[in-house]
C-alpha cells in the first residue's frame, strides 16, 4: 500500500472512529486516562496479590474484571448466560509424604530440601562428592553424585554466573553417560537467592491442560531425581561413607482457571453475527520469592495493562456498538502456557470462524513514549494484510507510535509473537494481531508496579486498539486471511509448549 493511499485509509479510520452518540460525544473519548489508572491501581494493586493462574487470587481478580465489564454496559457472553468460561489445570507436584535423609538426617520439604521435578524415586544409595569440574572419568553407577554450587558454568572454565537450576540441567547432561540414582546440589547460604527461587517453585509443581479432552491420564513417571539441599541444614561436611535415602511420589489433582467472557451486540443485523475480538489475559505470578522486601510479583505492566484497558474499549464500544459485534476475553492462566486462549478456542462460545479479527494486547504501558511495536504485521507472520493495514492505518490517525517492527522477526532471541494469547487463534485461522510496549528490567520481577506505568502511554495504547477495532466493526468486508502465513515456532501444541510459563 502506497503512502497516500495509507493516509486516505487513517483518514477514513478517524472518520470511522468519530461516528457520534446521541451526546455528540466521540466514543474514543470515552477512554479516559484517570479510569484507566484508577482501574489499574486496584487490579495491579498488592490486594489482588499477584493473581497467579489457577489461584484463588486469579479467581478474585476475575471476579472484580467480570464486575467492572457489567458495569461498563457489557453483557455476558461466558457459559451459561454468565461472565464464566471455567476450565480444568491439571496439577503434579512432589507429594508432602515424600522423604530425604542424607547422612542419617531427616530433611525437611521445602525447608531443607526441594525437589526440582515431580517424579517417583526410590533411592537408597553412597554419595560421592565431586566438583562440577572433576567429573571425567567418574564412576557414577549406582550412586548419588553430591555437587557443591558455585554458579560457575560446569565444564566452562569460566567464572560466568548461572542460575542455580541452570546449573544442576548442565550438571545433569554432563553424567549422562555414567548416570547416578540421584543428583543433589548442596546451596550455600550465600546463594539465598538462588534457594529462594528452586523453593518457591517447589509447591506448585508443573501444570497442563487438555483442551481437546483426548488425553490420557497422566501417569507419574519413575527417573532420576534432582536434588537442592540447603548446605546449613546439614551441620557439617558429609562422611565419606554417607547415604542417601529418598521415598519421592506425586501427587495429582485439578485446578480451575477461567476466561472472563463478555460482549457488545453490533447495530447491524446482517454483521452482529460476526465478532472483533479483543483479548488480553488477566494472571501474573502471585506470590514468589522476596526481592528487596517485596514478595508480590504485581504484573500491573504484565498484564494488567491490557486487562484495564479492555474496560476502556469495552465502555467506549457500549456508547456506541458497531455494526460488527464486539467480543472481549480475559484469558486465564496464561502465564501457564496460554491455556485460556487455548481453551477457548477448542471451546467457543461464538462459533470461531464468526470472529473477524483477534486483536490482542499483552504489556502496552512502559518503555519510550513515543515508541511500541505490532507483531503479526510482517511475513511470516503476517495472516492477514488488511488486518495489518487498518491497525496501521489506526495508528496514524489517533496514537502516532514510532513502530519497532524487529521483534516480528522469527529469529529474534525473545520469540515474542510467540508467548501471549493470539497465538491459538492465529493457528486457527483467525486473522490477529498483538500490541505491546515490549519487554523492560522489571518484566517478571517484583517491581512491575502500577507506580512504573506510563499511563499516558496506556491510554494512547487503548485507544489504538480501538481505533483498529472499530475499523475492523464498521468495514463492509471482514479482514481476509494471508494464505502465505506460517509458525516457524510451537508446531506441537501437545508436546513442549513455548508461550507464557513460569
Amino acid at each position: 500500500m502506497s503512502a497516500a493511499t495509507r493516509l486516505l485509509t487513517a483518514a477514513l479510520v478517524l472518520i470511522t472512529v468519530s461516528i457520534a452518540i446521541a451526546d455528540s460525544q466521540d466514543p474514543i473519548e470515552k477512554i479516559r486516562e484517570a479510569e484507566i489508572r484508577e482501574d489499574l491501581f486496584t487490579l495491579a494493586g498488592d490486594a489482588m496479590r499477584g493473581r497467579e493462574g489457577g489461584t484463588l487470587d486469579e479467581m478474585q481478580a476475575s471476579m472484580w474484571l467480570a464486575e467492572r465489564a457489567r458495569s461498563a454496559g457489557l453483557q455476558p457472553a461466558g457459559d451459561n448466560g454468565t461472565y464464566f468460561q471455567f476450565f480444568p489445570l491439571e496439577r503434579f507436584r512432589v507429594s508432602a509424604g515424600s522423604t530425604v535423609t542424607l547422612a542419617g538426617k531427616t530433611l525437611r520439604l521445602g525447608l531443607d530440601v526441594v525437589v526440582d521435578a515431580p517424579v517417583l524415586a526410590t533411592v537408597d544409595a553412597p554419595v560421592i562428592v565431586a566438583a562440577a569440574d572433576a567429573l571425567a572419568g567418574v564412576d557414577l553407577t549406582d550412586r548419588v553424585l553430591v555437587v557443591r554450587y558455585t554458579a560457575a558454568v560446569p565444564g566452562s572454565g569460566t567464572g560466568q554466573g548461572q542460575s542455580l537450576r541452570a546449573w544442576l540441567r548442565v550438571l545433569q547432561r554432563m553424567v549422562t553417560a555414567s548416570p547416578p540414582a540421584a543428583i543433589v546440589a548442596l546451596v550455600p547460604d550465600e546463594a539465598r537467592d538462588q534457594w529462594s527461587r528452586v523453593a518457591v517453585s517447589f509447591p506448585r509443581g508443573s501444570y497442563a491442560l487438555d483442551p481437546d479432552g483426548t488425553s490420557g491420564p497422566r501417569v507419574p513417571t519413575r527417573g532420576m531425581p534432582l536434588i537442592y539441599v540447603r548446605e546449613s541444614a546439614l551441620g557439617g561436611a558429609l562422611a565419606p561413607d554417607a547415604r542417601l535415602g529418598a521415598s519421592i511420589f506425586t501427587d495429582s489433582f485439578t485446578y480451575p482457571s477461567v476466561n472472563i467472557i463478555a460482549k457488545i451486540p453490533g447495530r447491524d443485523p446482517a454483521l452482529a453475527g460476526e465478532h472483533v475480538l479483543f483479548s488480553a489475559h488477566q494472571d501474573h505470578d502471585g506470590e514468589r520469592y522476596e526481592v528487596n522486601g517485596d514478595d508480590i510479583w504485581n504484573g500491573a505492566d504484565d498484564n494488567a495493562t491490557t486487562s484495564v484497558a479492555l474496560l476502556a474499549i469495552g465502555r467506549a464500544m457500549a456508547a456506541a456498538p458497531g455494526r460488527r459485534s464486539a467480543l472481549f476475553i480475559w484469558h486465564g492462566a496464561e502465564e501457564r502456557g496460554l491455556m485460556g486462549s487455548r481453551w477457548y478456542v477448542k471451546h467457543p462460545t461464538v462459533p470461531l470462524p464468526s470472529i473477524a479479527a483477534v486483536l490482542n494486547g499483552d504489556m502496552i504501558g512502559r518503555n519510550d513514549p513515543k515508541t511500541a511495536a505490532l507483531l503479526g504485521v510482517l511475513p511470516p507472520h503476517r495472516n492477514s494484510p488488511q488486518l495489518v493495514e487498518m491497525a496501521l492505518a489506526a495508528n496514524t490517525a489517533v496514537s502516532g507510535f514510532e513502530l519497532d517492527h524487529s521483534w516480528d522477526d522469527p529469529k529474534h532471541r525473545e520469540g515474542w509473537y510467540y508467548r501471549s494469547d493470539h497465538l491459538p487463534y492465529a493457528r486457527n485461522g483467525v486473522p490477529a494481531l498483538f500490541f505491546t510496549t515490549l519487554l523492560h528490567a522489571d518484566y517478571h520481577t517484583p517491581f512491575d508496579n502500577p507506580d512504573r506505568i506510563d499511563v499516558a502511554k496506556l491510554t494512547k495504547m487503548t485507544r489504538w486498539m480501538y481505533a483498529t477495532g472499530r475499523a475492523v466493526a464498521e468495514a463492509d468486508t471482514r479482514p481476509a486471511l494471508d494464505p502465505a502465513f506460517k509458525l516457524e515456532r510451537c508446531q506441537d501444541f501437545t508436546g513442549n509448549y513455548c508461550g507464557g510459563g513460569d
